[in-house]
C-alpha cells in the first residue's frame, strides 16, 4: 500500500520549469526545487567550470572548494552523471549573513552546482539569495542580499556564456 501511495504523490509533483539556453536571460527558478536557480550552459562542462572559477578569481573572490561529486559516487561504486559543486565566497560580506542569523552559515558559503542531463546539456544551479532570506528570516541585510544575488548571477553567467 506504501507504494501505491508513494506513486499517486510523485505523480503529483509539479515539472520543473525548463530555464532558457539564451545566457542574456534571467536565471529561471524551478518549481520542483524550492529556492534553486538554474541557468543552462552554452559551453560543455569542462569549460563551464573553468570558467566559474576564473570569474571568481577575476573578482578576488575566495575560492573554498571544488568537490567532483561523481568522483565522490564513483568511490562508493555508485554511477553518476557530471556534478561539480564549487564553494566561493567574500568572507567579509557573507559573514554578514553569520550575524543576522549563526544558522545562515548552512548556506555559506555560496555554493554553485554545475550538472550534465542524461543528454549533455549543463546546468548551473545556484540558491536563491532571496529565499535564502527567507528561510532564515533575515529582513535587516537586504543590500548584502542584493550584492549577493547580483554577483551570483553574474557568476553563473561567466560560466554560461561562450
Amino acid at each position: 500500500m506504501d507504494r501505491m501511495l508513494m506513486a499517486a504523490a510523485l505523480m503529483l509533483v509539479p515539472t520543473p520549469i525548463v530555464a532558457q539556453s539564451n545566457v542574456d536571460q534571467p536565471p529561471v527558478a524551478t518549481a520542483k526545487t524550492q529556492g534553486v536557480l538554474r541557468l543552462k550552459s552554452a559551453n560543455d562542462f569542462d569549460t563551464t567550470v573553468a570558467r566559474i572559477q576564473a570569474d571568481v578569481a577575476a573578482r578576488g573572490v575566495m575560492l573554498f572548494d571544488v568537490i567532483d561529486q561523481q568522483a565522490l559516487a564513483k568511490q562508493g561504486k555508485i554511477e553518476l552523471r557530471r556534478s561539480t559543486l564549487i564553494l566561493f565566497g567574500n568572507a567579509s560580506h557573507g559573514a554578514q549573513f553569520l550575524t543576522a542569523n549563526p544558522v545562515a552559515g548552512l548556506d555559506w558559503p555560496v555554493r554553485m552546482l554545475v550538472s550534465e542531463d542524461a543528454d549533455g546539456s549543463v546546468w548551473i544551479s545556484w540558491n536563491d539569495f532571496g529565499w535564502i532570506a527567507k528561510r532564515y528570516s533575515i529582513t535587516n541585510r537586504a543590500t548584502e542580499f542584493e550584492i549577493a544575488t547580483m554577483v551570483s548571477a553574474s557568476i553563473a553567467k561567466a560560466g554560461a556564456a561562450r
